[in-house]
């Protein structure tokens, strides 16, 4: 296969800065929030070395609260770090299960354009499967170099046929609703080798 193009958004090549980056949000993220925030971690593309990725940090934070409660008790210590409250409300359920979809609630902050970088922070609650699965996902993969230049490549060239640039609101649509059911296939895969494996879910 040709080498695919370079290209500035959404896919980039890893980089060497983004495990710094996280861990310093992370403790950053931990110490603002307080014990209530019971576990922050960095999670997504940008946490698994050497997988291309949206140039955007992906946080996520555990909460034995009730989502509703940490919304409010969160917001204003996250406006301060430039973080703004989505409309998102629920993650997408995997296909083959038949959970309730308030199983997979969330709340979910963006920041873009911060001279600290873009990042998303996902808030979920402790004991739920959406929580599990993103810690599930980023630890497979790094237990599994080898599987990292193929999804890489996937990513590469989904963005490259349906995504025009960073504004393109509907072709950043179709890549999520694209990447999902190939997300699905490689969960259970990932969900056999954590049964294997004895895999628990790490603090951060």
């Amino acid at each position: 296969m040709p080498d695919l193009p370079q290209m500035s958004f959404p896919v980039v090549d890893p980089s060497p800065e983004w495990a710094r980056v996280g861990a310093e949000l992370v403790e950053e993220v931990s110490r603002l929030l307080g014990p209530e925030a019971s576990r922050v971690a960095h999670i997504g593309s940008t946490s698994i070395p050497g997988m291309a990725a949206k140039p955007v940090f992906d946080l996520q934070v555990g909460t034995e609260l009730p989502l509703d409660a940490a919304e409010e008790k969160f917001s204003a210590p996250l406006t301060g770090l430039g973080f703004t409250l989505s409309p998102h409300r629920r993650d997408h359920v995997p296909a083959g299960r038949d959970d309730a979809p308030e199983r997979w609630a969330k709340r979910l902050w963006w920041r873009r354009g911060h001279p600290d970088g873009d990042a998303n922070l996902h808030l979920r609650r402790e004991g739920s499967p959406n929580l599990r699965l993103a810690l599930l996902f980023r630890d497979w993969f790094r237990a599994h170099p080898e599987a990292v230049p193929g999804y890489a490549t996937f990513k590469r060239v989904l963005a490259r046929h349906v995504v025009r640039d960073a504004d393109d609101t509907a072709g950043l649509g179709a890549y999520s609703d694209i990447k999902d059911p190939v997300v699905d296939v490689l969960v259970e895969i990932a969900e056999g080798w954590a049964a294997r494996t004895g895999w628990q879910l790490p603090q951060s």
